[in-house]
């Protein structure tokens, strides 16, 4: 399932954090790639527990975590702490599958990948390629969102990020790991609860509500895993 949230960050805040990612010191994004990624991965990226990349991180998270469209999709129970990255002109990452569990630095606890994330910082009109393309079960879809928006799809998905040819491409990306491992059961939950949500505005004294409800929480308990 691929999800689209728009306005994660007013186009005044986007800007704010784009100027200080033009002055930030960037290393080889390799550091974070595992031994298959590397070798596809041309980028640069914000070292792991870079001050900005934390501010960035916990707005990013902070926001997520309030945003109920986030909460119904993904069900987060962990998160690796987000990233920054920057692409300009020549660079690119080829195919890849993430890694299935990643290790913060400096923390013991280890978090599955089940869900990634990327958040857009650049406006689509100021660089050329960059798309990011992922393969899914409707096909290959070519993500290109503007700067303040996020997409969130399956971290099983085979995908990459094409070469800029123009501009400067900046952008967060992080995991999350979800109560529910799999992509097919979160999907099924979250059409549901839009269902329930939708029906509630519409007809909120239908008693189906309450049997549909029922349903969605005994499906999370035979699902959840804690």
């Amino acid at each position: 399932m691929l999800l689209h949230i728009p306005q994660l960050f007013t186009g005044e805040e986007v800007a704010r954090i784009r100027q200080a990612l033009q002055q930030a010191d960037w290393a080889d994004g390799k550091v974070t790639a595992g031994y298959q990624s590397a070798k596809a991965k041309h980028n640069r990226q914000l070292p792991e527990g870079h001050p900005l990349a934390k501010e960035i991180g916990t707005a990013i998270v902070e926001r997520l975590w309030a945003s109920p469209l986030f909460m119904s999709a993904a069900l987060p129970a962990k998160v690796f702490p987000p990233l920054l990255n920057c692409y300009r002109p020549g660079d690119s990452f080829g195919p890849h599958v993430d890694n299935a569990v990643r290790q913060p630095r400096g923390s013991a606890e280890r978090v599955r990948t089940d869900l990634s994330t990327t958040v857009f910082f650049s406006d689509p009109d100021t660089y050329d390629g960059g798309e990011l393309e992922i393969q899914d079960t409707y096909g290959t879809q070519q993500v290109k969102l503007p700067a303040g928006d996020v997409v969130l799809y399956p971290g099983t998905s085979v995908h990459k990020v094409n070469p800029i040819t123009r501009g400067e491409r900046y952008a967060a990306f992080f995991w999350t790991q979800s109560l529910v491992r799999e992509d097919a059961q979160r999907a099924l939950l979250f059409d549901m609860d839009g269902a329930i949500q939708a029906l509630t505005q519409a007809l909120p004294e239908h008693s189906a509500l309450v049997t549909l409800t029922g349903t969605y929480h005994n499906l999370l308990r035979r699902w959840v895993e804690v």
